[in-house]
């Protein structure tokens, strides 16, 4: 898409430049009757259909895009169809009338502006729905720039301050050159020219207009970008956090915050500094037209078709760049793994005494990579000496037709000066439009990943809003099926059924990989399962309030993850308006009353990265407070008491046994699971055995046969 934009760009301005010279050189005719005025139109559009068909033939080698040959055609054609209209529409012919083409010279820039709005909307909006050759952009990608406008509607006032202030600073860049020749023209002479102080003077305000509005309009956009990238990354991190846990796993946390930070920054720039650039470029290259065309519509012809020549050559060039470049790097890779092979076979290359053929055949591949490598010169060097040969010889135009303007008097050495100023400028306008849209299209697939994570659902039951005053906290699994989503084919767990009764202490045994996670997984809601239902106080998991089920559900995981910041920060996480002495109670009861001392002001004390500062047991410690703060109904330990002292241990158990909660103790430690109310044994994701210890040990079961390996080595 981005070539058919600049080949129509390309066609636009050779349309301008064309149009100038037909019509220097239909200006001596005269042709009274209207319908001699009227064939002239047409006969106009013809020559100029005919050269731009020869135009945009040479710019895409040949193979012309259908949307640029409506926007050529229509370039022709509105010319005169708009003058066939006025004949026809006109009762008298008009005094006016002179049959031949109006000296208004605006006219060849209004004319294209009008064809190329309307094949944009033709093309974007009702016919080509903006498939081009490329492939590039299509509906979808429109659909993805305005849909990421739209998050600009907070910043409008700042939107249109900034564009405010562009237009003007335009204005006053654009002005500048001119009243410099301007300036120029009156110094010339012994007396100063009386108008003198006020072209001066009309000359430092613009001066002074485009320092000021220029730092308005590059301080408003950076506020807006900042405005956007904020907003941006708030919805982004927001959405992110709603996702399942299965998305984390598929997803790297590297990957996840390049998009939260590289591609929303990218994005914003995309759009705020290359509209910026864009609209900028695009008024200051027009008005710079207008007032060159002003000066001297001879010079801008030249210059108009300098740029569309320039076009030509860089497309011969990059096509014959392109087939050198597959060249070169098929030779490398050639080269690359010859060497590689004979390195790798030295032996082989060796027994057979080869080493001389392999030289040669070496040899051949890198003359054949040094011939293409000498193509590409040749290529380059080629392409430098006709770009620079089209500039001599435009500029020697140019010079050529200056000398004859200035020995005429139709132009001044002011005049000049202000021309030249204006030449570089607009043909740096005209790059940077294309460069900004080049650079919007190749952000459009990370503006499509971004929002493709905006629009993501979650693939969970969505939480309800139950939230119960009082909670028993009994638990049951019903025929529960669960299977990974990495591993659909190997469930985890297989139809099982079990009942953590309320106020009771549960234990959850077995080898490794029997689906102990997978059970404390899908009671933290971590995961959903696919077959039977999980009831807590009789109602679905999910249908509780889910801030309020996390808070009733309090999870002790053997590594426990704390974060950077205090003691206070890590066990009051996630929690709002927790008292102190909340924390230092708990903290007594389960033997840490170390950990939250405010004599040492322990309790505000730095963790350290990931709990770097802390021992082993006290990270676990400040797990377990975290839990216990939050009056949990239900409460996991598992491995939670692993590294502590008999002691803590004990204290940790009693409490957490207060108050009638429904304790899950995964443990490898024997102590731990004999005091449990009910041990469940599982093996390869179903239950093997249920029971207290003493009656699974009368039973000589799998529980007692995988005592020694459950246990030992864990006290």
């Amino acid at each position: 898409m981005n070539e058919d934009v600049a080949c129509g760009l390309f066609i636009l301005i050779f349309d301008v430049a064309l149009g100038a010279a037909l019509w220097a050189a239909l200006l001596p005719l005269r042709c009274s009757p209207i319908c001699l005025n009227l064939s002239a139109a047409w006969a106009f559009g013809a020559v100029k259909w005919v050269c731009l068909h020869f135009f945009s033939s040479a710019l895409t080698d040949g193979k012309v895009p259908a949307a640029l040959r409506r926007l050529a055609a229509l370039l022709c054609l509105l010319p005169p169809v708009m003058e066939s209209g006025r004949v026809l529409a006109a009762a008298e012919p008009s005094p006016e009338a002179s049959g031949r083409p109006s000296p208004d010279l605006t006219a060849l820039l209004l004319a294209p502006a009008a064809a190329a709005l309307a094949c944009a909307i033709w093309e974007l909006g009702l016919c080509g729905g903006g498939k081009s050759r490329g492939g590039d952009v299509g509906p979808g990608s429109w659909r993805l720039l305005v849909r990421l406008l739209k998050y600009f509607k907070p910043d409008t006032f700042y939107l249109i301050a900034a564009f405010g202030s562009l237009i003007l600073g335009v204005v006053c860049d654009s002005y500048i050159p001119l009243y410099q020749g301007k300036v120029l023209d009156m110094l010339k002479g012994q007396e100063l020219h009386p108008g003198y102080g006020d072209t001066l003077g009309l000359l430092v305000l613009f001066y002074l207009g485009s320092a000021l509005f220029s730092g308005l309009r590059g301080g408003m956009f950076m506020c807006t970008l900042s405005r956007l990238n904020n907003r941006l990354k708030l919805l982004l991190f927001h959405s992110l956090l709603q996702q399942e846990v299965q998305f984390f796993e598929e997803n790297s946390p590297g990957n996840l915050c390049g998009r939260l930070h590289s591609d929303v920054d990218r994005m914003g720039r995309t759009v705020a500094l290359n509209a910026n650039a864009a609209v900028r470029s695009t008024v200051k290259a027009f008005l710079m037209l207008k007032l060159m065309l002003g000066l001297s519509w001879e010079l801008t012809v030249l210059t108009c078709i300098e740029m569309p020549l320039h076009a030509i050559v860089q497309n011969k060039y990059s096509s014959v760049s392109r087939e050198l470049k597959d060249q070169m790097q098929d030779c490398q890779a050639r080269t690359r793994d010859q060497a590689s092979q004979i390195i790798g076979a030295i032996q082989t290359v060796r027994s057979f005494r080869a080493e001389k053929a392999e030289l040669r055949r070496y040899r051949e591949a890198v003359a054949q990579m040094s011939a293409v490598r000498r193509r590409s010169g040749i290529n380059s060097a080629g392409f430098c000496l006709a770009r620079r040969l089209l500039t001599v010889v435009l500029r020697t135009l140019m010079l050529v037709q200056a000398r004859s303007l200035l020995l005429s008097g139709r132009l001044t050495i002011g005049s000049l000066v202000s021309f030249l100023m204006y030449q570089k400028p607009m043909l740096l306008s005209m790059k940077e439009i294309l460069y900004s849209f080049g650079e919007t299209v190749s952000t459009v697939g990370v503006i499509s990943k971004v929002f493709g994570y905006f629009d993501r659902t979650p693939r969970c039951k969505p939480a309800g809003d139950l939230a119960p005053e009082n909670l028993e906290g009994s638990v049951v699994f019903r025929d529960v099926t669960f299977s990974y989503p990495s591993a659909p084919d190997k469930p985890a767990l297989k139809a099982i059924s079990v009942e953590l009764r309320a106020g009771k202490m549960t234990a959850l045994v077995g080898p490794s990989g029997g689906g102990k996670s997978s059970f404390v997984s899908l009671l933290k809601r971590l995961y959903e399962p696919q077959e039977g239902q999980i009831l807590l106080d009789g109602e679905p998991l999910h249908h509780y309030n889910n801030k309020y089920y996390h808070q009733k559900v309090a999870l002790v995981s053997q590594n426990p993850v704390l974060f950077s910041g205090s003691r206070r920060y890590n066990i009051e996480y996630g929690l709002t308006g927790c008292p102190a002495a909340k924390v230092t109670d708990a903290a007594k009861k389960i033997n840490a009353a170390d950990l939250v001392s405010r004599a040492e002001d322990e309790l505000d004390s730095d963790v350290g990265e990931r709990g770097a500062k802390l021992a082993e047991s006290q990270r676990k410690s400040i797990a377990i407070l975290r839990a216990l703060v939050r009056d949990p109904r239900v409460v996991i330990l598992d491995e939670a008491t692993s590294k502590l002292d008999m002691d803590t241990q004990h204290a940790v158990l009693q409490e957490v046994l207060a108050r009638g909660r429904t304790v899950l103790v995964v443990s490898h430690q024997l102590e731990t699971v004999e005091k449990a109310d009910h041990i469940v044994y599982l093996e390869n994701g179903a239950v093997v055995e249920e029971g207290t210890h003493q009656e699974l040990m009368a039973r000589r079961g799998r529980y007692y046969h995988q005592k020694e390996e459950l246990f030992t080595g864990w006290d």
